[in-house]
């Protein structure tokens, strides 16, 4: 595990002031990264982890030194009886919720879960990241919608799709993340729809953004990385957690139901 950020010195810039979030699989890697820059923007933030509780303090304690306040919630997302509670559990922290980050997914790359079977892999990736996301979706969107909020400066969720989803990538891991992201993306299409004009729905898109797998993936997979970028580089946690922070601003008030590709601008091996 990485050190903690030092954060002793950020301002807080205020355009989140006053807002609270939620960050699902905040504990490490993009989801930390997420709930720093919600944090910089002036937002309190509700942590989320599965078992991670050591980095989960560990976002807190940089949350902390950023000057805003941070609570941690556990729950095990491939538990479908989990949902209700952490949703309860975060709207009642501060009496609401305004920004909701459906980030945790299931990491089939590395540790135990990569030696699972292509059908267990898929299985996983399907509660975790599909059925979770949809279900805390629904939940907290309900709850948003019901809450309501007058002017242009609406609640917010977002959700974590993948770039190559709608164009794929062959393999094993292309073909169970192409389904599993795409499905994803096409739920925030819909539910953008569903829940507006009260609550604005977006899906972030990723592409090669160096996190723990990346960081032992093989030179083929390095370069690789870097070829597919119009930008010739790795994109990072912070890369994303930057648009993450925009889109739930009042900045980006006016978009919803869009699908927003973190890329470095895709270049395919043809180009």
């Amino acid at each position: 595990m990485p050190p903690p950020t030092d954060m002793s010195n950020t301002t807080r810039t205020g355009e989140l002031s006053g807002k609270v979030a939620v960050v699902t699989g905040a504990s490490s890697g993009i989801g930390q990264a997420i709930a720093r820059e919600l944090a910089q923007a002036g937002a309190d933030v509700v942590i989320h982890t599965r078992a991670n509780q050591t980095g989960a303090e560990q976002t807190a304690a940089q949350l902390a030194a950023a000057g805003a306040e941070a609570t941690v919630l556990k729950a095990d997302l491939a538990d479908p009886s989990s949902h209700e509670p952490l949703a309860a559990a975060a709207w009642d922290w501060r009496g609401g919720v305004d920004i909701w980050i459906n980030n945790a997914g299931a990491d089939v790359l590395t540790g135990p879960a990569a030696e699972l079977a292509f059908a267990d892999k898929l299985h996983l990736l399907w509660q975790v990241d599909v059925t979770a996301t949809i279900s805390l979706s629904r939940l907290v969107g309900a709850r948003m919608r019901q809450r309501g909020i007058s002017g242009d400066d609406k609640p917010v969720i977002l959700n974590m799709g993948w770039d190559q989803a709608e164009l794929g990538m062959a393999g094993d891991s292309g073909e169970m993340f192409a389904a599993v992201k795409g499905a994803i993306m096409a739920f925030t299409r819909s539910l953008a729809q569903s829940l507006a004009p009260a609550v604005r729905v977006n899906c972030l898109a990723p592409g090669w953004i160096k996190t723990e797998w990346a960081d032992s993936a093989s030179d083929y997979w390095q370069q690789r990385a870097i070829r597919e970028s119009l930008l010739a580089r790795w994109g990072t946690p912070d890369d994303v957690a930057r648009v993450a922070c925009f889109l739930a601003s009042p900045a980006a008030g006016f978009i919803t139901g869009q699908i927003v590709p973190i890329n470095g601008g895709f270049k395919s091996a043809a180009d």
